[in-house]
């Protein structure tokens, strides 16, 4: 039977471990959303330079764990003498890797933004040939069509897709404890080492993953039936 009175004298730690879970989900998120849109604009064109160039990036960091690259950005740059001697001289930039948040979230703000450029790449690609027509009988120039139909219509269809890749990021910020920082995760193993409980500090982290996946899946069903409404099979 679980302890229900470790939950509850734990509750702070599990919500401190949510609370940074959740802010790290969300800037990387941010950062891979805008870093994508310009990615996958140039995956999606007709340059083979420039989307080769972008294919190769997506597929390093979709063909590796991201603990992997985390780790990799965490304690691989700091073996090289030029991280170290930046630190020594207190290069504000390179100082930052010494920070496990920024370390965590650099590793997270990659990987999503190549998995999100391929999906936006696949949606600008399939740009109904219509709209792309009738943009151009109405005089629009290339950046024009790029702006005004493909890449907001393509974000709309992307939606389905792209809620995927954030409960995806969601689960997978629970490797952040593995550069010592407490998130949800991280919090559970806090509260495991402290009570000698695992069964009620990781069923409960696990509760809480699923409860902030259900809220996602119901923000982008909003989403999905607010944009893409007029997608759906009439009866």
């Amino acid at each position: 039977m679980l302890d229900f009175a470790i939950i509850i004298d734990s509750l702070p730690d599990f919500a401190r471990g949510t609370l940074l879970s959740l802010q790290l989900m969300a800037l990387s998120l941010l950062a891979g959303f805008i870093a994508a849109l310009p990615l996958a604009v140039a995956r999606s064109s007709s340059s083979v330079l420039l989307s080769r160039s972008v294919g190769f990036y997506t597929y390093i960091f979709r063909g590796t764990p991201m603990l992997v690259q985390l780790l990799l950005i965490y304690y691989g740059l700091s073996q090289f003498e030029w991280m170290q001697r930046g630190w020594e001289e207190g290069n504000l930039v390179l100082l930052l890797f010494r920070e496990p948040f920024f370390c965590a979230w650099l590793a997270f703000a990659l990987n999503t933004t190549a998995y999100t450029t391929e999906i936006f790449a696949g949606v600008f690609k399939n740009t109904p040939l219509g709209e792309i027509e009738a943009g151009r009988a109405a005089g629009m120039t290339h950046f024009t069509l790029l702006r005004r139909i493909v890449i907001p219509a393509g974000l709309r269809r992307a939606i389905p897709t792209y809620s995927n890749e954030v409960i995806l990021m969601l689960q997978g910020s629970a490797i952040a404890s593995a550069v010592t920082l407490v998130d949800l995760t991280g919090a559970a193993r806090y509260v495991y080492s402290r009570h000698f409980a695992p069964f009620e500090a990781f069923i409960f982290a696990g509760i809480i993953y699923m409860v902030l996946t259900f809220f996602l899946v119901g923000i982008f069903r909003f989403a999905e039936l607010r944009w893409l409404a007029h997608l759906r099979p009439r009866s």
